[in-house]
This record gives structure tokens, C-alpha cells and sequence, in this order.
């Protein structure tokens, strides 16, 4: 079983920007440069706003394009980071068709969403929400 972070409503999203803090938190950041969850305005609070967050992918797109093979296919779906195999090529930023790909400028590397459900504890709006996935029947064998 793979755990997967969902963005279960925007329309309850009020920009607060709690998720990405906690994000960066999780890895010992005060400021928002090491957060791999992005919250944008759609128009300011009269339009309201959109999570920015990676949706792993059961074929994702920044993997097939990584050419040293930094990011790995999870078995359901998004990537593996491996940092020491990363080049700082940049070209999985530019696959994310969505832009849930962030960019550590101090190491010159992506920063990509683990799915460990931290944010989703800190959003007091109930916006996100860790979930299991499951193997579908047709995949067990």
C-alpha cells in the first residue's frame, strides 16, 4: 500500500500558506524555500486559490524524462528522489505538466512532494489529506 497526499477541496483553500510552512518545517526550513507544496492565487481572495502539489503519477512524466535516473517510478504511482544521482539538468520541472516540481536553488535540485501527509495535518481547512492507495485487483498477482 502507497500512501498518497490529495487536495481534497480548493474551494475551502484561504491561502494561508500553513501547508507549506509545515512542508519546509519537516525539513528543519523556517522560510518557504524548501517546501515542495505550492498554494497560488486564482484572482486573490474573491477567486480563490489552487494547491500546486505532486498528484504521483502512475506513469510520470518527470521520470521518463530524468536522464541519469534520479527520479524512480513508485509502484503506485509518483517518484523516488535520488539526490546523488541528480545533475541539476531541470528537465523534470519542465515535464511536470502541472508545475508540482519545485526548485531548491542551494542545491540546484528538485524538490518534489514524499507523500508523508505533514502538510495535510497543519491545513485548518481540511484542503488536504493523506490517503492510501491500493493495488488494483488486475495488478496483483
Amino acid at each position: 500500500m502507497n500512501m498518497r497526499l490529495a487536495v481534497e477541496d480548493t474551494e475551502r483553500c484561504i491561502g494561508c500558506q500553513s501547508c507549506m510552512f509545515a512542508c519546509a518545517r519537516r525539513v528543519d526550513e523556517a522560510g518557504l524555500a524548501k517546501t515542495c507544496i505550492g498554494v497560488r492565487s486564482v484572482g486573490g481572495m474573491e477567486r480563490g486559490f489552487i494547491v500546486v502539489v505532486c498528484r504521483a503519477c502512475e506513469e510520470p512524466p518527470c521520470a521518463k524524462v530524468c536522464p541519469t535516473g534520479a527520479l524512480e517510478t513508485r509502484a503506485l504511482g509518483g517518484v523516488n528522489f535520488n539526490k546523488v544521482k541528480c545533475t541539476g539538468c531541470g528537465h523534470c520541472v519542465s515535464a511536470c505538466f502541472i508545475g508540482a516540481i519545485f526548485w531548491d536553488d542551494e542545491t540546484n535540485k528538485p524538490m518534489i512532494c514524499v507523500h508523508c501527509g505533514y502538510c495535510a495535518s497543519f491545513c485548518p481547512h481540511g484542503v488536504l489529506k493523506l490517503e492510501k492507495k491500493e493495488v488494483p485487483a488486475h495488478a496483483q498477482s
